[in-house]
């Protein structure tokens, strides 16, 4: 610097107002700091009584100039500014100390001038002299301020006021950012006072709430916001002070003045100290976070609904039950969408109807099928009277259900004065054009409203629920008719036989878990032959569903035309296993046979293929012959033993061919247990064949008992539950005919065989008490021997039978086997067989290892079926 800027008068220096301040200030600091008593070194302060004035910011410092030019006072906030104690302070000479040497001369000039008695300020350099080790300090820039005083002498003395100008413009330069700062910032800015009133606003935040800056000094925070909310902060703006923790992110609500919506602000507090670290109150920094609020509200309900969306796509359907289906529907939407929901379908198509009355008016009859509800257990009245759970109801036809119902179109519903509800949306289940149903969803008083994005999010649940619902509609409809089929396709009621006692079981899959079910092929059967035979028959087609349903019909009609012809059991098996190849081939049977003997890749998609058992019993000798295709064995508990499984040779399934079919046969004696089965009793997941068919054997351990208690402790004790496959039972507890019910006579080849036979006929049926069947016996007896003698070769046996009916049995070796035919006017003969047929209840022929067997049937007297008179029967054959 090449000289020394002074000023006698006044500054042109742009501080000239902070200085004039500091200068004022200062002189009181000085006469008070050289007035005080007692003041030690140690205790000097960078502040005066009162606290909090600029003088805590800036440093300002005092000496006085003796006479000689020397400094006789040196001031506690010197040695401080400067580094330099009084007792080497006194007695120096400032211009050698402080000045550069090269200013050395025109400092000597100034002080010449200043203890001429002439004041004068001005900016000067400085450094600090050298410490003890020969260093040289810092450098500076001071502004002085002398002022010319006289000595207690009368000699002309100087006092000097110093200001570090480094300081000054350094809070100079503080003070202008922080003047821009506030001014221009674009967020509300306040300062509140300890007394939490505004000390000083900008301009953003006078332009929200109105008026200037200066309109609002003074103010509370109660001026702004509202009662409960102005607490909250007011007590907040106290923690911050009184715990100097600044507040991030503190999200206040109100209203700004000339507008009704609602704001929101996120605050940022932090306490405001003076520069000698006393508070002095907290600065507030508010952001309007309405739009954020409002942005971040969408997204979150976005988010939400994208979520239910979600949940519902993965918990509505994985039931097939419609009534599950729509309480998974309710589990997702309450309460995460609304307080309460009910769910009502069409009672038409519940019960299977495809177009029930008033489907499009919507007047049809609905049934409630699910209510939830997250606030109370009360019905749900959003729509008008109560309606419970599985009732069925219709809404008027104004109604704005009903319009829903009518229109496929949403409706919502305000709530009812004084009500729980205060709003309902009505929203129509379609499916695939088709209503099906209402869902109704309400909120409650308090609750957010209904809005446009809720009213989608609505319909999109509504519409998924309901394709769900109409798929459980329709595969409980397709369901319903297979199953009736299947039913159909098995005995009516309780199987009745000769000489045995039958009970019987069928559980179709999954039936006892609630979950969907398919018909399957499993079936078993109790036919009657001729002569008090019985035909005991259980089977099961591979595969599930109505193919498996309709080729278990097919081939159980196959099994009781086969069992009419009366022919072995093998034989049986092996024309049912023609049957079952021909089920899979376009051509039938015979196309089936001609495409096995070719070698081909065969489609297995058209492959049937089933495990069947048959056996024969008959009565009268109590002998059972066994025939297997591929099934599982027959159990036999016989009385006073344990259960075993029978021998029988289980062959191939029906349908692959190829291999003939063997036969077992087993004398059964009195009071024996017969158990057929198919491997849905015996066979799951959990429970491999093997241990299955132990824990079966093990359970038929008292045959005594009677057969349905027998069969529920079967099913009961095994795992029938598993729901894997359909389970067929049928158990026959042996019932021999007795020997008392048996007449047996052998006949020679002569004519007077016939008279022979009425007679013994007619002695039996006496001994019998069967009075009213002996005229009529006697002449389809006469009829049969007489045939025989004609036709027939070998000796003649005669059997009567009396069971449920009277059987009547001719027996001869001759196989050539009677024909009915119808005889002319004029012919003499042919009428016997068509008097046979008149006269008796059903008759037949079968054949036999020795030859054949014609045989007839009369009803009981007192039967339901009454015996027809052999007059009218003659008179009608002309």
């Amino acid at each position: 610097m090449s000289e020394i800027p002074a000023k006698a008068t006044e500054s042109e220096d742009p501080s000239e107002g902070a200085r004039a301040m500091a200068a004022d200030g200062l002189a009181s600091a000085v006469g008070g700091a050289l007035a005080a008593d007692g003041v030690q070194p140690g205790d000097a302060m960078w502040q005066s009584s009162p606290p909090g004035s600029i003088y805590d910011y800036i440093k300002v410092a005092s000496f006085s100039i003796g006479p000689d030019g020397l400094v006789d006072q040196w001031s506690l906030r010197a040695e401080h500014l400067f580094g330099i104690p009084a007792e080497r302070a006194v007695g120096m000479d400032p211009i050698e100390t402080f000045i550069d040497p090269r200013l050395h001369q025109r400092g000597l000039r100034k002080m010449a001038e200043i203890l001429d008695g002439r004041e004068w300020t001005g900016v000067v350099p400085f450094r600090m002299p050298k410490d003890a080790e020969g260093e040289c300090g810092r450098e500076g820039l001071a502004e002085v301020y002398v002022m010319p005083t006289r000595t207690e002498d009368g000699e002309k003395a100087a006092v000097c006021i110093v200001v570090d100008v480094r300081t000054l413009r350094s809070i100079e330069t503080d003070l202008a950012a922080s003047q821009a700062i506030f001014s221009q910032s674009p967020f509300g800015f306040l300062l509140i006072d300890p007394d939490l009133r505004v000390r000083r606003v900008n301009q953003r935040f006078a332009s929200i709430f109105g008026g200037s800056p200066d309109d609002h000094r003074g103010r509370g925070v109660h001026d702004y916001l509202q009662r409960g909310e102005a607490e909250r902060v007011a007590a907040t703006l106290r923690r911050v002070l009184e715990t100097g923790s600044s507040i991030t992110d503190m999200h206040v609500t109100g209203f700004v003045p000339g507008s009704d919506e609602r704001r929101h602000w996120s605050v940022n507090l932090y306490r405001v100290h003076s520069g000698s670290g006393r508070p002095i109150g907290v600065a507030w920094l508010g952001i309007d976070i309405t739009a954020r609020r409002a942005a971040a509200r969408e997204a979150a309900a976005a988010r939400r609904n994208l979520a239910l969306l979600n949940e519902a796509g993965a918990r509505i359907g994985n039931s097939l039950d419609l009534e599950t289906t729509a309480r998974q529907l309710l589990d997702v939407v309450v309460p995460g969408f609304c307080d309460l929901a009910t769910v009502d379908l069409y009672q038409g198509l519940l019960v299977g109807d495809e177009t029930p009355p008033g489907l499009a008016d919507g007047s049809a009859e609905l049934r409630r099928v699910a209510f939830a509800s997250a606030v109370s257990d009360a019905p749900f009245t959003g729509t008008g009277v109560p309606v419970a759970v599985g009732a069925v109801h219709h809404y008027p036809f104004n109604s704005s259900c009903a319009d829903a119902l009518r229109t496929a179109r949403p409706q919502t519903v305000p709530g009812e004065d004084g009500g729980l509800v205060q709003s309902t949306l009505a929203v129509p289940m379609v499916a695939h054009d088709t209503v099906v149903g209402l869902v109704q969803f309400a909120r409650t008083k308090g609750s957010e409203p209904f809005g446009d994005r809720d009213r989608d999010l609505a319909v999109e649940l509504a519409a998924r629920a309901a394709v769900c619902i109409d798929n459980a509609r329709l595969y409980r409809r397709e369901h319903e008719r297979a199953l009736i089929l299947q039913r159909s396709l098995l005995p009516p009621g309780d199987p009745e036989a000769s000489g045995l006692d039958i009970a019987c079981r069928y559980l179709p899959g999954n039936a006892n878990t609630g979950r969907p079910s398919e018909v399957g092929g499993d079936w078993f059967d109790v036919i009657e032959l001729p002569g008090h035979r019985t035909a005991l028959v259980v089977g099961d087609v591979m595969g599930r569903g109505l193919r498996a349903a309709v080729a278990m019909g097919e081939l159980r009609t196959a099994v009781r035309t086969l069992a009419q012809l009366d022919i072995e059991p093998a034989e049986v098996l092996s024309q049912l296993d023609e049957i079952a190849r021909g089920l899979g081939a376009p051509g039938g049977v015979q196309q089936a046979t001609r495409a096995a003997r070719r070698p081909r890749e065969a489609d297995l998609s058209e492959v049937y293929l089933a495990t069947c058992v048959y056996a024969v019993y008959d009565s009268v000798t109590r002998r059972c012959t066994f025939a297997n295709a591929g099934h599982l064995p027959p159990v036999l508990v016989e009385p006073g033993e344990p259960a075993l499984m029978l021998d029988v040779p289980p062959g191939l399934p029906l349908g692959v061919g190829g291999e003939p079919f063997e036969e077992v046969e087993v004398e059964l004696p009195e009071g024996a247990l017969l158990a057929l089965y198919t491997d849905g009793l015996v066979e799951s997941r959990d429970h491999p064949l093997d241990e299955g068919l132990q824990a079966f054997v093990s359970t038929l351990s008292d045959p005594t008992q009677p057969l349905e208690d027998v069969c529920d402790h079967v099913l009961n004790t095994l795992d029938t539950h598993h729901g894997e496959d359909d389970i067929a039972l049928l158990m026959a507890r042996v019932q021999g005919l007795p020997t008392e019910s048996v007449g047996d006579w052998t006949l020679p080849r002569e004519p007077r065989s016939v008279g022979r036979a009425r007679e013994y006929a007619r002695a039996q049926l006496l001994g019998w008490d069967m009075e009213p069947l002996v005229d009529t016996t006697e002449l389809l007896v006469s009829e049969l021997v007489t045939n025989a003698l004609r036709y027939g070769e070998g000796e003649i046996r005669l059997r009567l039978l009396l069971d449920r009916t009277l059987v009547c049995e001719v027996w001869d070796s001759g196989l050539v086997q009677p024909r009915r035919r119808r005889a002319r006017d004029t012919d003499e003969g042919g009428r016997g067989l068509q008097l046979v047929g008149l006269l008796s209840a059903a008759w037949g022929s079968r054949r036999t290892p020795r030859g054949k067997t014609v045989w007839f049937e009369l009803p009981l007297p007192g039967g339901e079926t009454g015996l027809t008179d052999p007059a009218e029967a003659l008179l009608s054959l002309f």
